[in-house]
């Protein structure tokens, strides 16, 4: 289509398609690196390992969940950030993630003669804040704060330590164009179930 078309319900609106794209054209786009891919990783360890798998060991787990799905390719192959609703222990893991499905900053976890400049991990977006791994040695860190988080909150709620960017501020607002596009791709208000309690954009303080 022209134009993205909206999530949920559409009614009688039938999109025009303009074109189509083959699964050979798809894996050519993936592989090529021409694409920023925001995933939702179960687990994130402090190494930016990522689990979709299973929570608990391979061999019997607590939980299965997708399986790697895509993370292996897209971890050396094009831009990844994280997407978190929820920032908690149980995302932002103490220690490894229980299964690595994809690939992050670890080095006991790449093999001798691998390149690892394919690589591209930029930031993780929770509902407390905009993490990176930029800090010395890849190390996480937090880079802005949203309105109304303290770096305590954050660090409280993460499973392994966390520093403070130089230049740690506050998350900037959305514009009203950006708030616009929003709107019109989510006219049924679908993202409020994404983020717990639908909380404000500015929080009060504690």
């Amino acid at each position: 289509a022209d134009e993205p078309i909206p999530v949920g319900p559409r009614g009688d609106d039938v999109p025009r398609y303009s074109g189509s794209m083959s699964f050979e054209r798809v894996f050519e786009c993936v592989w090529g690196g021409r694409r920023h891919a925001m995933v939702g990783p179960t687990q994130i360890d402090r190494w930016a390992q990522t689990n979709l798998s299973c929570v608990g060991d391979y061999r019997q787990p607590k939980a299965a969940m997708l399986g790697v799905r895509g993370l292996p390719g897209n971890s050396i192959n094009h831009i990844n950030s994280f997407f978190v609703p929820n920032h908690s222990p149980r995302v932002f893991v103490a220690g490894e993630v229980d299964m690595v499905s994809g690939v992050g900053f670890k080095p006991e976890r790449w093999i001798d003669g691998v390149r690892r400049d394919l690589m591209d991990i930029r930031v993780a977006v929770t509902d407390l804040c905009v993490m990176d791994w930029q800090g010395p040695g890849n190390s996480p860190r937090v880079r802005s704060l949203h309105p109304g988080v303290t770096f305590e909150e954050v660090q409280e709620k993460t499973g392994f330590p966390l520093l403070k960017a130089d230049d740690l501020g506050e998350t900037p607002h959305p514009t009203a164009a950006q708030l616009d596009i929003i709107r019109r791709l989510d006219p049924h208000d679908l993202r409020a179930a994404q983020l717990k309690g639908n909380p404000p954009g500015i929080r009060p303080a504690a």
